[in-house]
């Protein structure tokens, strides 16, 4: 029985379209220094008519494929992390299979864990690897926030991009996935939620005009939860992985916020020149944050082979985790 997964690579894909904050200016009561100040974002992507989570998604999976150099049709499963379906039903995933031109019939599904999501993804995508059910596994991070953002709200309009990013973890007899947590915590599940469209209050022209079908976050709660939650997530995956901080070349959390990323390197005593953010030019893109932010350093040329990276991220639910993987 194989040991390890092992991640191949990674890809991404950012629309075209760009926000800058000077956009935001002439749509809500800001400005450029009130924003970089309070979140560290300059600008971000929004995607364009025919954009979706799953075209993103696809696109991003062409790019890992194609980088990876491993034949489509050898995807045994496709995992997609998202909150910004294109539809209730059918599941992007099955609907990222359509796209790629992918025949075989075999597991593709989603994984609703917000901004956590492709930590939860590349996990669960590791057990099946490591349980011997399946080889190679196309894990993906897209969402489309711009289509689910109330830009009435100075709050949280500026906050939010559009992306998406992949990889591929495939059964390996090296080292690759070396340790993961997850958790959740629903007595803060009303602190970051999508209120109508769903069971509990199914979409009515009330709900429509009371702009219930946006995301509603409260902001300081979330900043302590995330400061606490994604610092003892990092801890523990290391500890289960037999790491110390020394160990690690690189720390990659969810990009939420400047403010939430610098304070989680201070809590955990770590470099800030080896905690990686990208929030200045893509925003906070939930569970696509953490593989554009991977796809982005290995263009770059800073991911190293036998390099020791812990991914850290705190979501809706609340859903956080950690994963320590030798790259």
């Amino acid at each position: 029985m194989t040991t390890f997964s092992r991640i191949l690579g990674f890809g991404h894909y950012l629309p075209a379209k760009v926000m800058t904050n000077a956009d935001f200016e002439k749509m809500v009561e800001t400005s450029d220094e009130w924003i970089r100040t309070r979140t560290g974002i300059r600008e971000r992507h929004f995607t364009e008519d025919g954009e979706t989570a799953s075209t993103m998604a696809a696109e991003a999976a062409r790019r890992v494929i194609e980088k990876s150099g491993i034949d489509k049709n050898d995807i045994d499963a496709i995992l997609v992390a998202t909150v910004t379906a294109d539809m209730h039903y059918p599941s992007t995933a099955a609907l990222v299979q359509r796209t790629l031109g992918l025949t075989r019939h075999i597991p593709a599904f989603d994984i609703g864990a917000a901004c956590a999501g492709f930590v939860f993804g590349i996990t669960t995508a590791d057990s099946f690897i490591k349980s011997g059910l399946y080889r190679t596994i196309l894990v993906i991070g897209t969402e489309n926030l711009s289509k689910f953002t109330d830009m009435q709200d100075r709050n949280t309009c500026v906050l939010f991009g559009d992306g998406a990013g992949a990889t591929i973890l495939q059964a390996s007899d090296a080292p690759g996935i070396l340790a993961a947590h997850l958790a959740t915590d629903g007595n803060f599940s009303h602190l970051i939620e999508f209120p109508a469209g769903g069971s509990r209050i199914p979409a009515t022209h009330e709900t429509v005009e009371k702009r219930l079908h946006y995301t509603r976050m409260e902001g300081q709660e979330v900043y302590k939860q995330a400061v606490k939650d994604m610092s003892e997530a990092a801890l523990e995956s290391m500890k289960i992985a037999g790491l110390s901080l020394d160990q690690v070349s690189w720390i990659i959390p969810h990009q939420a916020n400047t403010r939430i990323i610098e304070t989680v390197g201070k809590r955990l005593n770590f470099p800030m020149e080896k905690v990686y953010q990208n929030i200045d030019h893509v925003g906070n893109t939930s569970a696509a944050s953490i593989p554009i932010a991977l796809s982005e350093m290995e263009e770059k040329g800073l991911l190293k082979h036998g390099q020791n990276i812990v991914l850290t991220a705190l979501g809706s639910g609340l859903t956080y985790g950690s994963v320590a993987f030798c790259y």
